[in-house]
């Protein structure tokens, strides 16, 4: 019963995305290289929400601030601020309030491939800024030091909550070319 379960779930994490670093053209334009921003962060997102306990989900540090739990939800609510803010329409499968921890962690690794290839799929990063009555409201930067960079922030919180409470991601991640050594 416990061998089948495991292969269960090594198959269910298989089929998010963002276990490697999705392969892309060394094309150097500015779609891409947004692009791949969001996929580095959708990578190290999927590494340090891997294999979280009860425990680690619940970890705060002493202080005032969210919890994991709270953080990864937090995340999760940037990833739909993204998707908003560059028009892309990407279907949510449940209310964020209905979702579990694993629910919120494949739908945020969802919205961040859709935000990636709807950047790559652009002619133009200018066309997902944000406008009002004919005036650019919220440019594009702003999306990228706006809920980009705070979504990487906090992905990295996420890690340092992981260690402090015991749980360490693991060690044979390649940041650098964004694989994991088998």
């Amino acid at each position: 019963m416990t061998i089948l379960f495991f292969t269960i779930s090594m198959n269910s994490q298989e089929k998010l995305p963002y276990y490697k670093i999705p392969k892309i053209k060394e094309n150097y334009t500015a779609q891409n290289t947004v692009a791949r921003m969001v996929d580095g962060l959708g990578f190290r997102y999927y590494w340090s929400t891997e294999g979280l306990r009860a425990e680690d989900l619940a970890y705060q540090p002493k202080g005032e601030g969210r919890n994991c739990q709270a953080t990864i939800t937090h995340i999760y609510d940037l990833s739909n601020a993204m998707l908003r803010l560059t028009k892309t329409d990407f279907k949510q499968e449940k209310e964020k309030d209905k979702m579990t921890f694993a629910e919120i962690r494949k739908q945020t690794l969802l919205n961040f491939q859709a935000l990636s290839n709807s950047i790559k799929a652009s002619k133009d990063l200018a066309e997902f800024s944000v406008e009002k009555e004919g005036k650019i409201t919220i440019p594009f930067f702003n999306i990228i030091n706006g809920p980009i960079a705070d979504a990487i922030w906090h992905t990295g919180q996420i890690a340092s909550f992981r260690r402090s409470s015991g749980n360490p991601i693991n060690s044979k991640i390649n940041y650098f070319s964004g694989t994991i050594r088998e």
